[in-house]
């Protein structure tokens, strides 16, 4: 059963808050236990990843079985929605924007770039059967 795109774009960016919140709160938690900048990092990151994986296969996209297929083409994507979103921020720092602000306008870029991708590709009927 899909989900129509004017829920599962609500419903991604409701992931994308909790997955913001709870990697922050793991990355902070991990500093405050000793972990260095990098591990601390890694450790939100990579709990985050599966987080936002899970609740984005489950809940936004409603898909089941394959799940290895489903995660490595979601990874895919979302190294692709990091890397145009690496590109847009360095452009804008080198036209002179602020780089709080730049940071704030990628957002969306790899927000679009990532919910497009696993609506498209990656939690689709066609992904299931490949």
């Amino acid at each position: 059963m899909t989900t129509p795109p004017q829920r599962t774009i609500w419903r991604f960016i409701a992931v994308g808050i909790v997955n913001t919140v709870a990697g922050l709160t793991l990355i902070y938690s991990a500093r405050a236990l000793g972990f260095g900048e990098v591990a601390a990092n890694a450790t939100g990151y990579t709990i985050g990843f599966a987080l936002s994986f899970g609740l984005n296969r489950q809940w936004t996209f409603r898909q089941s079985g394959y799940v290895l297929r489903h995660m490595l083409r979601f990874a895919v994507v979302m190294l692709l929605a990091w890397l145009v979103n690496l590109v847009v921020l360095l452009e804008l720092l080198h036209l002179g924007l602020n780089a709080a602000i730049a940071q704030a306008c990628t957002v969306p870029v790899y927000t679009l770039i990532s919910y497009l991708g696993c609506r498209n590709w990656v939690f689709t009927k066609t992904a299931a059967a490949a």
